[in-house]
């Protein structure tokens, strides 16, 4: 069976550096932090009292009414925001035939928490104490997908993923591989997450993932940094269009990217902590690139997962240079979590938006926040320290990698870096 091609006709975000994809291109070349003092909650009992929030959020400015929002827990409100601007982008005709053959997967890591919390609160202080109608369906992570397909009447393949901080990567990786075996034309995939509350931070908390650096919160994620204490929480969405690529030709649709290629795969080794040295990494990039049919070198930047963390920064570069050797030096490498902070399970599909960016516009973003150099960080590397970098990328790649030891590698490619598209 011959494999169809799969291309990105259109693109949506709501993060912490932009509320849509131009103000995300916008604040990522300018090197923009989002992350901000917690507002959602009192923080006086944490170590960690700042994330980067979406900041002055409401429903109604993006279009949810009041009657509406209450059905919808924040993370399927900022899934629903980005699938309308991806949709829109995109210019998808929204007849019959292509309804039928459009799917929608998006990802979430936890899902509904911030109502899981709230109502457990109100049932505890309630007098009498009840639970609302609304309760499952707000916190189900596959809700999000649901609705999209709900308001826009799409009628192919619909679930979820969840696989921590791969879930929205892998939602990318199973639609491209939905199109590429024929059944859906067009997929709706990504991912969305609202976790700035007060299970989650206490939670990270009490494993020490997350930096407690509330002195210099602003610059508190900084990967590759020797003072790097842990991640900083973020939250938003993003999703992208997949499009085969005849159907996408036919009806005259711009393309920004094709997907190569994907590797999936698990470390098999431990709840948390990566794999010694970065193993399981290291055979998701080899898994892509295999896909993809590219050699290292024809790679022009990699958008690392980069958490801010002491081990995951370290056993990441390790795994890029025992799959890139000597090409490694030569690509532009940064974290983008350096500026929308960690959105979970929609990191990945945030981050992909970065790569398209990088590719369209010819513009490494960077990775900010960099003061000091670790001993065990090799700095030969571009890791596009501080200021983005003008360069023209045919090929590039985003790595996600998930508590449980998930593992997903994505390869994007520009429009003609194969001949004939």
């Amino acid at each position: 069976m011959l494999v169809k091609r799969v291309v990105i006709t259109g693109l949506g975000t709501i993060n912490p550096i932009g509320d849509n994809p131009d103000d995300y291109f916008s604040n990522l070349n300018s090197g923009v932090s989002g992350s901000t003092h917690i507002t959602r909650f009192d923080t006086s009992l944490f170590k960690t009292k700042f994330a980067c929030e979406i900041r002055n959020y409401s429903p109604e400015r993006f279009g949810i009414d009041i009657k509406e929002a209450r059905k919808h827990d924040r993370f399927t409100q900022y899934a629903l925001i980005a699938a309308d601007q991806a949709i829109t982008d995109s210019g998808i005709p929204l007849n019959e035939e292509n309804l039928c053959r459009t799917g929608v997967i998006i990802g979430s890591g936890i899902g509904g928490v911030e109502t899981l919390t709230q109502e457990i609160r109100d049932y505890t202080e309630g007098q009498p104490p009840r639970f609302s109608p609304f309760l499952i369906p707000k916190i189900i992570t596959n809700i999000a997908s649901g609705s999209v397909s709900i308001k826009y009447g799409f009628r192919g393949p619909n679930f979820a993923t969840t696989s921590a901080c791969t879930s929205s990567a892998n939602a990318l990786c199973v639609a491209a591989s939905l199109i590429q075996l024929g059944k859906a034309d067009v997929m709706i995939a990504g991912g969305s997450e609202a976790p700035i509350t007060l299970i989650a931070i206490g939670g990270f908390n009490s494993m020490r993932a997350l930096s407690t650096n509330n002195d210099s919160y602003q610059t508190a994620s900084r990967p590759f940094d020797a003072t790097r204490d842990g991640f900083v929480i973020g939250e938003g969405a993003g999703i992208l269009v997949l499009e085969e690529y005849e159907h996408a030709i036919k009806r005259g649709a711009k393309i920004y990217a094709e997907i190569l290629g994907y590797g999936q795969n698990a470390d098999a080794y431990h709840i948390t902590a990566p794999s010694p040295e970065g193993v399981g990494a290291s055979e998701s990039m080899r898994i892509a690139l295999e896909d993809a049919g590219i050699s290292p070198d024809q790679v022009d930047y990699i958008n690392a997962h980069g958490t801010s963390t002491p081990l995951g920064d370290i056993a990441e570069l390790d795994a890029i240079k025992r799959v890139f050797g000597d090409a490694a030096y030569k690509i532009n490498i940064s974290s983008t979590k350096s500026m929308t902070g960690h959105l979970l399970g929609a990191a990945g599909a945030v981050e992909a938006i970065a790569c398209i960016h990088a590719i369209r516009d010819g513009i490494i973003p960077p990775t900010i926040n960099f003061q000091e150099k670790d001993a065990a960080i090799d700095y030969s590397l571009n890791l596009t320290l501080n200021a983005a970098q003008k360069r023209k990328v045919r090929v590039a790649v985003s790595n996600n990698f998930g508590f449980g030891g998930h593992n997903a590698t994505i390869v994007f490619a520009a429009p003609g870096f194969i001949p004939f598209l």
